[in-house]
């Protein structure tokens, strides 16, 4: 009886020992990815600060026809401000395409008011797949064209779809409904396409408007938002935004250009046979398609990542909003991921294949599963008395600390580079809520993402319904 109970323990040492050792490497591994990623981001944003001056001179007068493509279901509340915040862009040669994809409020009366919109008969070519056209409305607002579009609902990528149809231009940009651009945004995300000539698609960078004032498309009032919540999800994508996709840029491995902004070269998404209406994951489904089409059809091309190209978004400023957006985006990378997962360990992708589908794949999609063993199996080890426990607090201390640094780090750079103004309570705010972030959001999210893979369903092709407010910007 002693034997067996000496060899269970034995057992159990044994395997705690290797989860251990298994675990220091993946926290070392995301730690230094981490690390590396905010030190380049936030040098590389010191040194475009620096270079903004000639940058504009060189591109004072280069200009790149581009559709802007809005798709909105339901967003009677934001759409006007959000088209309005579009007209104020420092550009000259741009369109604007919105699809009301089926909506059942008045979002396509709403635009139609605003803007003098008349209706035409203009059939839509469907060079990809969408769902029909039920009317289609134009009008010409300070110079720009602008072009509604009625649909029957088939969801954001089906809507998306249709607005390809509908550009005019060779490249488009996709925006939500609840978003504004910055005055220069176009100038900025254009930037890539006119120092290199195979950009097949740009990613710009998401910011959170709540608790900004923008007026003109120009940014008047800053600071972190009241609620907790949006609070810290500042903090969240500043570190995302800034560290992990500038740094995947230096190598041409970026696999996420985000739904609420990002450019795309038109024939090239039409070779590739548009978003995918059957994931809810439609912007990362793409992007990795475009990777994939251009590697096996051996094109030399660059999917490119314009940290200045700025889009204020808003963010859920409750619990629940928050966790229905996070599960469905965990979802949509499990789809983008599982439909190609032939990069996975393929030399024909290089480092798009052995660094940023491995980060993906470890970081983000199975992280959920990989923490809850981890706290498993601290849990063992606690009833089996084989944990130091002090040393084990004083570990996630110094690892939460780390993390609230980098996050710091990526949140006060993006506010110098960008000559932002903070007061002495958001800095104090920013301090406390980055360790709150790290130790409590964080966890309420990876329960979130782990629901979502474990009970993963095939969703229908809708949209979800989140509360809006309007967007405190000023035309």
């Amino acid at each position: 009886m002693m034997t067996t109970t000496v060899t269970a323990a034995s057992f159990v040492q044994g395997f705690l020992y290797f989860v251990g050792v298994f675990f220091v490497l993946y926290l070392i591994g995301y730690s230094t990815f981490l690390f590396l990623s905010v030190t380049v981001g936030s040098s590389i944003l010191y040194r475009r600060k620096r270079e903004a001056h000639y940058q504009n001179q060189l591109m004072v007068d280069c200009y790149v026809p581009i559709s802007i493509i809005m798709p909105a279901h339901n967003e009677n509340v934001t759409v006007e401000s959000s088209v309005r915040s579009l007209l104020t862009l420092d550009y000259s040669l741009y369109e604007i395409v919105v699809v009301d994809d089926g909506s059942t409020d008045d979002t396509a009366q709403v635009v139609i008011d605003a803007f003098g919109l008349r209706a035409i008969d203009r059939p839509i070519r469907l060079q990809i797949p969408c769902e029909p056209q039920q009317g289609v409305w134009v009008g010409r607002v300070q110079g720009v064209p602008i072009t509604l579009i009625t649909k029957e609902n088939g969801g954001k990528a089906d809507a998306l779809n249709m607005g390809i149809n509908a550009a005019q231009y060779p490249y488009f940009i996709c925006i939500d409904a609840d978003s504004v651009l910055q005055y220069d945004s176009l100038r900025e995300i254009v930037a890539p396409v006119i120092e290199h000539e195979n950009v097949v698609a740009v990613g710009g960078l998401v910011r959170l408007s709540n608790g900004i004032k923008i007026k003109d498309g120009r940014l008047t009032h800053y600071s972190l938002p009241k609620k907790i919540i949006p609070a810290m999800q500042v903090l969240e994508y500043d570190r995302s935004f800034l560290s992990a996709r500038i740094l995947f840029d230096q190598f041409n491995g970026n696999l996420i250009i985000s739904g609420a902004f990002g450019m795309f070269r038109k024939d090239y998404v039409v070779a590739c046979g548009g978003y995918d209406r059957d994931t809810v994951g439609e912007d990362m489904e793409l992007v990795t398609k475009l990777h994939v089409f251009c590697r096996t059809n051996g094109e030399d091309y660059l999917i490119k990542y314009a940290p200045d190209a700025i889009c204020w978004s808003q963010a859920p400023d409750n619990l629940r909003d928050l966790v229905k957006q996070r599960r469905r985006w965990h979802t949509g990378l499990f789809e983008s991921m599982t439909k190609h997962w032939r990069i996975f360990a393929n030399l024909r992708f290089g480092l798009v294949s052995f660094f940023s589908y491995t980060y993906f794949l470890v970081y983000e999609l199975l992280s959920p599963l990989i923490e809850l063993f981890g706290l498993v199996t601290v849990f063992i080890a606690v009833a089996f008395d084989f944990i130091n426990v002090p040393f084990m607090i004083m570990f996630f201390v110094i690892y939460a600390v780390f993390g609230a640094v980098m996050s710091l780090t990526a949140f006060f750079s993006r506010v110098q580079t960008r000559d932002l103004k903070l007061s002495a309570g958001d800095v104090a705010r920013a301090l406390l809520l980055s360790i709150f972030e790290v130790t409590v959001l964080r966890f309420i999210l990876a329960t979130t993402r782990m629901i979502a893979l474990v009970g993963y369903r095939r969703k229908e092709r809708r949209w979800e319904k989140v509360e809006r407010q309007k967007i405190d910007a000023e035309n």
